[in-house]
């Protein structure tokens, strides 16, 4: 049976409206919204406060959230992204997909909690820590994808293809392993992503995410764009434009440009 609500005051499209009857459906999507209401009905829940639409996280790494607290120390020598790295890779080395889905769904509850109604998750730990993929190719997307449901938020879905580079010089670090992705690879796994986890679900959506600049190589990056593009033309595309200082530094040694320069240049941004 729908539930209906009557805010004292709630920001529309349009502005600032009072009395507004929010009514929502068994799906538990807004059904409708109605300012300068009146209803005396019993059945109607009386809000204390005004009412925003709810906030969305756009970006998002599920796992990450079991580490909060164990970087950015104060001190003498300070901390940086870089020290931050280490911890990460030797924290996922330890996770299963039991894990993340446990962890996934403590985050998706405290997102709800703290008024975000949808997430954009930047998705990449694909295979296990020794970097070889699971029996089930999609077992991580899906267990992110099967914590969304029960938590109520809205979902979209950011594959990441990231290269063992830096700006086109080959790098070597087993310790990412579980996180690499080749481009064709990257691509089917989005595919099967959509037909397995995703199941057509209006609150679920499928991106794609070329990790930055330094990852990934400027033909990759534009056939992932290409392919987004063939798969829906509207499809979300992201990237860590510019993550710190080194990036930066390292992208004008290559390229002669900052990051978002360089991006703004080479392809057709919306």
């Amino acid at each position: 049976m729908p539930r209906r609500y009557l805010a004292p005051s709630a920001l529309l499209p349009s502005g600032w409206a009072e009395s507004v009857l929010i009514v929502v459906g068994d799906d538990g999507m807004i059904a409708s919204v109605a300012a300068g209401a009146t209803s005396g009905d019993s059945d109607v829940e009386r809000l204390n406060g005004p009412v925003i639409p709810g906030m969305p996280n756009l970006h998002s790494h599920a796992f990450q959230r079991a580490m909060a607290g164990l970087t950015q120390k104060a001190g003498p020598e300070g901390d940086s992204f870089w020290a931050w790295r280490e911890l990460m890779y030797r924290f996922l080395a330890r996770l299963t997909p039991d894990d993340v889905e446990a962890i996934a769904t403590q985050l998706y509850i405290e997102m709800l909690e703290a008024g975000y109604t949808s997430v954009a998750e930047f998705h990449y730990l694909h295979h296990d820590p020794a970097g070889k993929p699971y029996a089930n190719p999609v077992e991580m997307a899906e267990r992110i994808c099967a914590r969304r449901q029960p938590a109520g938020i809205g979902l979209t879905l950011l594959p990441r293809l990231l290269r063992p580079q830096q700006f086109r010089r080959a790098r070597t670090d087993s310790r990412s392993a579980p996180i690499h992705h080749r481009y064709r690879s990257l691509l089917a796994h989005a595919r099967r992503t959509a037909d397995h986890a995703l199941h057509g679900n209006r609150m679920q959506r499928l991106g794609v995410a070329p990790h930055s600049l330094r990852a990934v190589a400027p033909e990759e990056l534009q056939r992932v764009l290409e392919h987004g593009v063939s798969l829906d033309h509207a499809m979300p595309i992201h990237i860590h434009a510019a993550e710190q200082q080194k990036e930066v530094d390292d992208c004008i040694a290559w390229s002669g440009t900052r990051p978002v320069q360089w991006l703004l240049d080479k392809l057709a941004l919306e």
